[in-house]
């Protein structure tokens, strides 16, 4: 039995939307944290580059991030979600309190990289959970404020208790593997050391 050219037509333009979905339910974002970024700004010379790539059907979040030159030692680290504006103002931590698992403190330079099953209510912040209904609404927000430029990364110290760098983090053109993630978190600290390098000399 022949399929009418109609249905072909509509079998066709289902299949391209649902792999369109599937692309848009993972995507990889990037930010250079720094002390001016901060709200309020601050005069750190410390910076910090970022990767975070979400995968919403898998429900897995990688954050990949390196920082140096702090002005205070390390505390905690957050993800924070969603600006009324996107790449200014503040908001509530999206992710686990008091700090990511694993994050490095009492630091003035470090790295991180850690795998988080969103899925998991322990992931979240309870006051994030409870702002967007549970675990799928917090998702949904957080992909959202990734996707809109609404969402940042900052990093805490003892010399500035709300902040001392931060940067909201913009989506990337494509997606990379995951090798490709673990291979910036490799170079991202020798761009830092450059980086601090060209400050001094400026």
């Amino acid at each position: 039995m022949k399929l009418h050219a109609r249905t072909w037509a509509a079998a066709a333009l289902l299949c391209t939307g649902m792999a369109a979905a599937s692309a848009a339910s993972a995507a990889s974002y990037t930010t250079i944290l720094t002390g001016p970024k901060e709200s309020p700004s601050n005069t750190s010379e410390g910076i910090g580059a970022a990767a975070v790539q979400f995968d919403t059907s898998t429900h897995m979040l990688q954050i990949s991030f390196a920082f140096a030159g702090l002005e205070g030692d390390s505390t905690v680290a957050h993800i924070h979600c969603c600006t009324a504006t996107p790449g200014s103002g503040t908001a509530i931590p999206a992710t686990e309190l008091p700090s990511l698992d694993g994050f490095p403190s009492g630091v003035m330079t470090g790295a991180y990289s850690h795998f988080f099953d969103t899925s998991l209510a322990s992931n979240w912040n309870p006051g994030f959970l409870s702002a967007y209904g549970g675990v799928t609404g917090a998702e949904q927000a957080l992909w959202a404020g990734l996707n809109a430029g609404s969402a940042y990364l900052n990093i805490h110290s003892t010399a500035y208790p709300n902040g001392e760098i931060r940067g909201f983090l913009a989506p990337v053109t494509a997606v990379p593997e995951p090798a490709g993630i673990a291979m910036l978190g490799l170079g991202v600290p020798a761009v830092l050391l450059m980086a601090r390098r060209r400050r001094k000399s400026t």
